[in-house]
């Protein structure tokens, strides 16, 4: 019988984070998924340099692909120093593979990375989101409700 799965995942170090994300898109689901990276990569992720704000992911072969990542060289590397921003391999099960594919081409939806971060084992992982679009009025709309939640904060600070 498998583990039950924990209900958020174990971030210890977020190296980047897409905050646009939720904006921009109706997340429906989150996955987490492990990255390929090669040793420079490691490096320059546990430096903290990493940019996430233009990527995107695509199944492409039976696998998920993360494209358009930033992860810039490493300082200290030498000749055999990565590319940064080559498309990179995700690390999910089938299953899931199977539903993000499924979801992508039936139902027109787009996987977005959320955050690249390590876990409490060192590991690199990628919370990846399978979302919608937003259409510009649900944009505004998500803005109205925001600046009524700073006001609402606002007034009841100020009554007590």
């Amino acid at each position: 019988m498998a583990r039950p799965k924990p209900a958020t995942f174990d971030k210890q170090k977020t190296v980047a984070d897409n905050r646009r994300v939720r904006f921009d898109y109706h997340v429906e689901d989150v996955f987490e998924a492990g990255l390929a990276l090669q040793g420079t990569e490691v490096k320059a992720l546990r430096a903290g340099e990493a940019s996430i704000k233009e990527s995107y992911a695509e199944v492409r072969d039976g696998q998920v692909w993360l494209v358009n990542a930033n992860i810039p060289e490493y300082s200290h590397g030498n000749r055999l120093n990565h590319e940064p921003r080559r498309p990179r391999k995700l690390l999910l099960h089938e299953r899931e593979i199977e539903k993000l594919f499924g979801a992508v081409e039936r139902k027109g939806m787009t996987l977005v990375p959320l955050s690249i971060y390590f876990n409490s084992t060192g590991r690199a992982k990628v919370e990846l989101a399978l979302a919608k679009g937003k259409q510009a009025h649900d944009k505004r709309q998500t803005i109205k409700d925001r600046d009524w939640k700073r006001d609402k904060a606002r007034l009841m600070r100020e009554k007590g």
